[in-house]
């Protein structure tokens, strides 16, 4: 399961609030015509989706307000693609964000990192036991969020947001 994110210019999101069916194709593009590949996402957090939500949050699953709504928050938008339906983050709610995200450091986060307790709350996938430096893997993912979410803001863009 990765976590793969979209910046919506106004037109965009005017279309897929008027037609909820527009998510497919703005994540995963024609899936009619077999010859066309998927679109590039702006966000592709890989595997480290639910350990940053963790870091975030001290939770696996809660979504607060703020940074708390960087990974798992937004309303849910169109078809379910097999691991819950994409969720769809409004340009306000992405300002809020963003701002949250700059206003953290790695020491703040690196206090936050307990693989012992990350693997007892199940956070996917199942690798902080195993000795290796997850803490700077969640890291390298963490600064693309950070980059996604601030040049959304920037342009008052809204954020699509998908588990694939």
């Amino acid at each position: 399961m990765m976590l793969i994110g979209h910046r919506l210019s106004v037109e965009e999101l005017a279309a897929v609030r008027a037609d909820p069916t527009a998510v497919d194709t703005l994540l995963y593009g024609d899936l009619d015509d077999d010859e066309v590949e998927m679109p590039e996402p702006e966000l592709d957090l890989d595997k480290s989706w639910h350990g940053i939500h963790y870091l975030l949050t001290g939770t696996a699953w809660q979504i607060g307000e703020g940074t708390g709504a960087a990974v798992l928050g937004g309303d849910e938008i169109g078809q379910d693609g097999g691991y819950g339906p994409p969720r769809l983050l409004d340009p306000d709610t992405v300002r809020a964000i963003a701002t949250a995200l700059d206003a953290l450091d790695v020491e703040t986060l690196s206090a936050h990192f307990d693989p012992d307790a990350m693997a007892a709350a199940d956070i996917y996938p199942a690798i902080w036991t195993n000795g290796t430096d997850d803490f700077d893997y969640l890291m390298s993912h963490f600064t693309e969020l950070r980059r996604f979410y601030h040049a959304a803001a920037l342009n008052g863009q809204a954020v699509l947001l998908a588990i694939t």
